[in-house]
């Protein structure tokens, strides 16, 4: 019997992504009868990718000709594959999703992973003169061509309301954490370890972070810091870097290159607590962290923002120490370190859960 050939495809995100490769590929390649292409950014992990079949873009930089071609790489690939499926988690290739709906038959589906315009039009990735126009055609492209495609994934429950034009046989198929059988976490008992994953910007709260642990090392030496991730700006990497020089315990480990998944799980294993704190932005509001459901499934202690779904969701099993992260009692804070967390194991946070739904969802194409 001819196999069924599914394709997903991103510009950006590396061919080992946690979501495209990990979840959702990771989950096709389970149903018999299919084989799964990735098609992204190259990365440097050497981790195993089950039976998924690899296929890197060259290396470009973030605002450059090779990232303006890129969709016509990945166009020349999917014409090699000729998908059954194809899915895209870019509005940069909804185009190309619409050229193998024509070219193909396949079917088309696209994963929206990000509130694209409100990026754009609120953070500093693009000169801000530039930014309501680029912010004004994404939405439009999207408007445009997301009612061509058969389905849509929504990584968040709020794109339902934000996102109108997704809503044509849309599901919620949210980033809950995948952890390797057998993790357990080890932290080292001489110093209090820190961790804040992902990534690394202004608008996920990484200064606040420092800020932090900056206070909290002043009151207790034991405390460090680690920052793990990739920071697209290379300005604001150049402000990360100023903000923790000559602090000695904090790091950073990334920064200007991306982190593969087991390097930060990796970090969590040997952190005592992860920090997940994002100033308030619109285009962060009514979201779920990514990392705030990795800390729960590896039983991660949190320092916690306090935004009020976050806290239903860690109160569940004594997750979290709640912080004001504008005036952070650091007395206060650093008393309840030692308390005890995870009473209870938490439920509903792991990828098995989406996984069911997503297969059941996909399957019907």
């Amino acid at each position: 019997m001819k196999k069924r050939r599914i394709v997903l495809t991103s510009i950006l995100k590396p061919v080992d992504d946690t979501r495209m490769t990990e979840k959702l590929g990771a989950s096709l390649s389970k149903v018999e009868g299919v084989d799964v292409y990735v098609i992204g950014y190259p990365s440097q992990s050497q981790a195993s990718l089950h039976s998924i079949t690899i296929l890197p873009l060259h290396s470009f930089k973030r605002i450059s000709l090779g990232r303006m071609l890129a969709p016509l790489i990945v166009l020349k690939k999917c014409i090699q594959v000729k998908p059954d499926v194809l899915i895209v988690n870019t509005h940069e290739l909804l185009i190309v999703g619409i050229l193998n709906r024509i070219l193909f038959g396949s079917k088309i589906v696209y994963d929206i992973q990000e509130n694209y315009a409100r990026n754009i039009l609120f953070t500093p990735a693009f000169f801000w003169v530039l930014r309501p126009l680029l912010a004004g055609f994404v939405r439009f492209k999207e408007m445009l061509l997301t009612p061509l495609f058969q389905g849509v994934l929504l990584a968040e429950k709020c794109y339902e309301n934000e996102l109108p034009f997704g809503r044509k046989n849309c599901i919620v198929i949210e980033n809950k954490a995948i952890v390797p059988a057998g993790f357990h976490r080890h932290p080292p008992a001489h110093k209090i370890k820190i961790v804040f994953t992902g990534t690394l910007a202004q608008s996920t709260g990484v200064f606040r972070a420092i800020g932090l642990v900056q206070k909290l090392h002043q009151l207790n030496p034991k405390i460090e810091l680690e920052l793990i991730g990739y920071c697209a700006i290379p300005a604001m990497l150049g402000k990360i870097r100023s903000a923790i020089n000559g602090c000695t315990f904090i790091r950073l480990t990334g920064g200007d290159r991306l982190v593969p998944h087991q390097q930060v799980l990796e970090a969590i294993r040997t952190a005592h607590f992860g920090i997940v704190c994002y100033p308030p932005a619109p285009h962060t509001r009514n979201k779920m962290p990514t990392k705030l459901y990795e800390y729960l499934a590896c039983e991660l202690p949190i320092l916690l923002q306090q935004e009020p779904p976050w806290i239903n969701l860690c109160n569940q099993s004594q997750a979290a120490i709640l912080v004001d992260f504008d005036n952070p009692n650091v007395a206060e804070i650093n008393a309840q370190l030692s308390k005890p967390f995870y009473t209870t194991k938490p439920r509903h946070v792991t990828w098995q859960s989406e996984e069911t739904r997503f297969l059941d969802w996909i399957k019907k194409f």
